[in-house]
């Protein structure tokens, strides 16, 4: 006889990433939250950072007839809390709290935290103080809404992403105990250290230490909550099987379950919006190429792109420059290319020269100065992408048939270069490449193949491994992915077959290229949250029955 599954009554859940968009958790969040909005109807509530004070937050509807009666008394408790709904499909509930008011109470806290839970924080330095305050604030809300509201009788589960979340779930596990805790690590902190430090992560995994690393790397506190939270919550978890590996060896404890990333396509355009929402991004992208290179690139153009956080090594931008390099002078490449790097960078604004030539509407014949870059950095002459490009005399010449142009901003519509959303900006590629070295899931390429754009990844992503078990083998470009092999030391084969695989993109024929785009839309829909979601229900269950 099969017992029947425990699910939550109530779900908090927290992020720095609530309501604030700065990477691929706020992808995972806010997909998911309209299946679990549509089974627990204003049941699931996300906890996220104040940062907006008194600015306003885009991402955010406060609205004050929501739990009034408990915010008087949670403010009375000392707790700043705005309440409304997150501007995403579903509208869940959203808290705002503002952790500043704790920094003065943070040695208690820390001492606590050492003498109930071992958690190192003597060497705690940049946001570790900014995430265990908000950690720490995020918790006080769930204990105070659970005292007000809830009671023994109800099923209560408070779920925390990354180790900036793990001193709340330590506080809620001693003070709370009633309420289920999961913890997921998106990615370690140790393990991302060492690959972003240069060291080779997965041939030596097995010998790692992960508390002398971090004593190594002074990536000691870090590693410390998150290592205390995964050992201490009810329900551990992570987003792929990789990155399963990686916990085991590096925090000394196996995942209790692996948690997918899905996504929700009701933000994919149909039919005629799509192609609509198609030739407006390639018209702009192409617009701002020629403007900027001096150039009359047509819509013939093969349209490239990576994107992501800036982490140069680990998200691949370094392989992928270089295989831009390696495809201009490969004669068997039959379009010509325009390549955009698509990563946050220390942005000085928007290039005037630049966007007076946009303005004009006029073609020109002639660079601009620094044809590279779409808005001006602060410290160009130390920016890696351009230090690289600079390095291997990428200058972007008229007779390149591959042209690389950075564009190191927020894509939010708003720029003053693209001014395109970067679900928009997509729509416009051929193809796109994400050739990471570490990468727990690969929201990006995900992102991808949903808008039927063919994508390049690798197989030390977990999306390219899932790509390679739903397909039963290595992707080639002709199934919508490409998963290209890579290991600590192939960094120049990656790079051929990255240039390869564009080349051989580049000859497909029109019914061969749709094919591909028609097959990277429909794995896309494999990993749709109605599919996913079945494995977060295993962790609440899990988390759920340590609480009878």
């Amino acid at each position: 006889m099969t017992t029947e599954m425990l699910f939550p009554d109530y779900i908090f859940e927290s992020s720095w990433e609530v309501c604030n968009k700065v990477g691929g958790i706020y992808a995972v969040l806010s997909t998911r939250a309209k299946t679990l909005q549509d089974r627990l109807r204003d049941h699931v509530i996300f906890i996220g950072p104040d940062c907006w004070q008194d600015r306003k937050c885009i991402y955010f509807k406060e609205d004050s007839k929501l739990f009034s009666s408990w915010k008087m008394q949670a403010s009375d408790q000392g707790l700043h809390i705005r309440i409304g709904r997150w501007d995403i499909p579903g509208q869940p509930i959203a808290i705002l709290v503002d952790f500043k008011p704790y920094f003065s109470k943070k040695n208690d806290i820390y001492t606590e935290l050492w003498n109930s839970f071992q958690v190192d924080s003597l060497h705690a330095y940049g946001d570790y103080d900014e995430a265990s305050m908000f950690s720490y604030a995020a918790a006080l809300v769930v204990e105070s809404f659970y005292r007000f509201y809830l009671d023994a009788s109800y099923k209560v589960v408070y779920h925390g992403n990354e180790w900036m979340t793990g001193l709340g779930l330590l506080y809620v596990r001693k003070h709370l105990p009633e309420v289920a805790t999961i913890f997921t690590t998106h990615a370690t902190s140790i393990g991302r250290s060492i690959a972003g430090n240069n060291k080779p992560l997965y041939d030596y995994l097995f010998a790692y230490n992960g508390d002398q690393m971090a004593d190594e790397l002074n990536m000691q506190s870090k590693h410390s909550i998150e290592k205390q939270t995964a050992h201490h919550v009810d329900c551990f978890t992570t987003v792929s099987e990789i990155t399963a590996r990686e916990c085991a060896e590096l925090l000394d404890k196996p995942v209790d379950v692996v948690l997918p990333n899905g996504f929700e396509d009701n933000f994919v355009a149909r039919g005629a919006v799509f192609t609509a929402k198609r030739r407006k991004a390639r018209k702009q992208l192409l617009a701002v190429a020629n403007a900027l290179l001096g150039t009359t690139l047509d819509d013939s153009t093969m349209i490239l792109s990576t994107s992501g956080r800036y982490e140069f090594r680990n998200k691949g931008i370094d392989v992928f420059i270089e295989a831009m390099n390696r495809l201009n002078y490969d004669k068997n490449l039959k379009r010509n290319v325009v390549a955009f790097i698509e990563v946050p960078g220390w942005e000085a604004g928007a290039r005037q020269d630049l966007q007076e030539r946009l303005a004009s509407g006029k073609t020109f014949d002639t660079p601009l100065a620094t044809p590279a870059t779409t808005h001006w950095l602060h410290s160009l002459n130390d920016d890696r992408v351009v230090g690289m490009m600079r390095y291997l005399n990428m200058q972007n010449r008229k007779e390149d048939r591959v042209k690389l142009i950075f564009v190191p901003c927020y894509l939010t519509g708003h720029d003053g270069i693209i001014n395109m959303p970067y679900y928009d900006v997509i729509m416009g590629n051929d193809l796109s490449v994400f050739p990471s070295y570490y990468e727990p899931w690969g929201y990006t390429p995900l992102e991808s193949i949903a808008f039927r754009v063919p994508t390049i990844t690798t197989d030390l992503a977990g999306f390219g491994l899932w790509v390679n078990e739903e397909l039963g083998r290595m992707g080639e470009i002709e199934d919508g992915v490409k998963v290209i092999h890579r290991t600590d030391y192939n960094y120049s084969e990656v790079a051929d077959a990255i240039r390869d695989t564009v080349v051989r993109y580049s000859t497909m024929t029109d019914s061969q290229v749709k094919k591909a785009r028609e097959k990277a839309g429909k794995l896309s829909k494999k990993a749709l949250w109605s599919n996913f979601i079945t494995h977060y229900e295993r962790a609440y269950d899990m988390a759920l029955r340590k609480k009878r």
